[in-house]
C-alpha cells in the first residue's frame, strides 16, 4: 500500500510525510478512529515510506528493493499482530504467524475490512479471535534480532483491544514499549482504545483518524468501482465517513442482508406477540456465533437510531439504503420518544450479557419479549 492508495485523510497524510522528513518518528504511536477510516492501511503505507531507499515528497518510490517486498507484505522487518483463533482440536495457543500467509492475501486482495470479516476468512465460525499471551514472546523474539537491512523494524499490532482478558500480552508489551530494541517502530492500530491497558496509551504517541471526507469516498467509488456519480453520492453520504459502510452499499453482503432480515422479523414478530416464532428467533440468533452476535446487537443500535431520526423529516440526517429505508418508512413511526431510550437500554444490557458470556438463548429471547411492551409505547 502506499499513501495515494489511501482514500482521503491528506492532511494526515501530510503530516506523517513531514513528520519522516524532519526526523521526527515516535517510536509507538497509536493509530485510532472509527471503522472503515483506513487506518491499517494509513499504517502500513507509513512504515513503507519509512523504510523506503528512494522515497519522494509525496510517496514512497514504489519501485525499490524494500518497496517490491511491500508489495507483497514480506518484508523480512516488518511484523504483523493481530486476533487469532486456536487451529483445530489442539489446544495450542495460535500466534500471527499460524495465520501470516492468509493475512498478507487478505489485506492485500482489500485492505478496509472489520474484524467479522477476518474470522469468516480464516473459517473460525463461532470462536472468538484474541491476541494471546504468547504473541509477545514471538514479537520479542522477533525484534531482537538485527534489522534485516539496516533500517528501521516495524511491529504493526491490529485491534491491540483484542489483547486476551488475562493481559498478560499487554503486560509483556509495556515493557518493549518502555525498553523498545534499537530502531524499533510499533503502531498499534485500534477502534477502541479505551479498552486498552491506560499504562500502554500512556506511552504512545495517538494519531486520531477521523472519518473519511464525503468526496474523497464518492471519488473513490466512481474510480475504483465505476460508480456513476450521482449514486457514488448518495452511498458516500450513506457511509457516512466508513468506507466498509460503502463497500457493502454496493456489494450488499450476506451479513448485512441477514441482520436486516432478522432486525425486520423480530419487530414484526414482537408486534404481533409471536411468542413461539420468537423462541425460535432466539434459538437461530444463539446459534450464529458470539462476535456476530455482538455484530447483530450494533446493527440493531444503528437501525433504532436512524428510525427514531427518520420520524423528523431531515434525509441529510439518515444513514439508510435503500432496502433498510423500505422498511422504516413502515416502522419509523413506532420508534418515538417515548420508548427510544427503553429500546437502545435493552440492546446495551444485551450487548454487556453476550461479552459476559450469559447464555444467548435467554440473552435475546429476553431482548424479544421486552420488545412487545416497547413497541405498544
Amino acid at each position: 500500500m502506499l499513501f495515494k492508495d489511501i482514500i482521503g485523510q491528506q492532511a494526515l497524510k501530510q503530516r506523517l510525510i513531514t513528520e519522516v522528513n524532519e526526523g521526527r518518528i515516535p517510536h509507538a504511536q497509536l493509530f485510532c478512529g472509527p471503522e472503515g477510516a483506513g487506518k491499517l492501511p494509513l499504517a502500513i503505507a507509513y512504515a513503507r515510506y519509512i523504510a523506503c531507499s528512494n522515497r519522494g515528497e509525496t510517496d514512497a518510490c514504489g519501485t525499490c528493493p524494500s518497496c517490491v517486498k511491500f508489495n507483497k507484505l514480506a518484508h523480512p522487518d516488518l511484523h504483523f499482530s493481530f486476533p487469532v483463533v486456536k487451529k483445530g482440536s489442539s489446544d495450542k495457543i495460535a500466534v500471527s504467524d499460524d495465520y501470516i500467509g492468509q493475512w498478507r492475501s487478505f489485506v492485500l486482495d482489500n485492505p478496509y475490512f472489520t474484524l467479522n470479516h477476518w474470522i469468516d476468512a480464516i473459517g473460525a465460525e463461532n470462536k472468538q479471535a484474541w491476541i494471546y499471551s504468547r504473541e509477545s514472546d514471538e514479537i520479542t523474539k522477533k525484534l531482537s534480532l538485527k534489522a534485516s537491512e539496516g533500517g528501521y523494524k516495524f511491529c504493526i499490532i491490529w485491534l491491540p483491544e483484542r489483547m486476551y482478558k488475562d493481559n498478560a500480552f499487554g503486560n509483556k508489551m509495556l515493557k518493549l514499549l518502555e525498553e523498545p530494541p534499537a530502531k524499533t517502530l510499533f503502531l498499534l492500530v485500534s477502534e477502541a482504545p479505551e479498552m486498552m491497558l491506560q499504562t500502554i496509551l500512556s506511552r504512545t504517541q495517538r494519531i486520531n483518524i477521523p472519518p473519511i471526507e464525503e468526496a474523497a469516498i464518492a471519488q473513490a467509488l466512481e474510480d475504483k468501482f465505476y460508480v456513476p456519480p450521482t449514486d457514488s453520492a448518495a452511498i458516500a453520504h450513506l457511509a457516512n465517513g466508513n468506507f466498509i459502510r460503502a463497500l457493502e452499499t454496493i456489494h450488499l453482503s450476506e451479513e448485512n442482508q441477514l441482520f436486516l432480515d432478522l432486525f425486520i422479523n423480530l419487530m414484526r414478530l414482537s408486534y404481533q406477540r409471536k411468542i413461539k416464532e420468537m423462541k425460535l428467533w432466539s434459538e437461530k440468533v444463539a446459534a450464529m456465533g458470539r462476535e456476530r452476535q455482538k455484530n447483530l446487537l450494533d446493527y440493531c443500535q444503528r437501525m433504532i437510531r436512524e428510525n427514531f431520526i427518520y420520524n423528523f423529516h431531515r434525509p441529510d440526517l439518515v444513514y439508510l439504503t435503500r432496502e433498510e429505508q423500505q422498511f422504516s418508512s413502515r416502522f419509523a413511526p413506532f420508534v418515538n420518544e417515548r420508548n427510544v431510550m427503553g429500546i437502545v437500554d435493552e440492546l446495551s444490557e444485551a450487548q454487556l450479557h453476550i461479552g459476559q458470556n450469559v447464555n444467548p438463548k435467554m440473552v435475546f429471547f429476553d431482548f424479544a419479549l421486552k420488545m412487545i411492551v416497547l413497541l405498544k409505547q
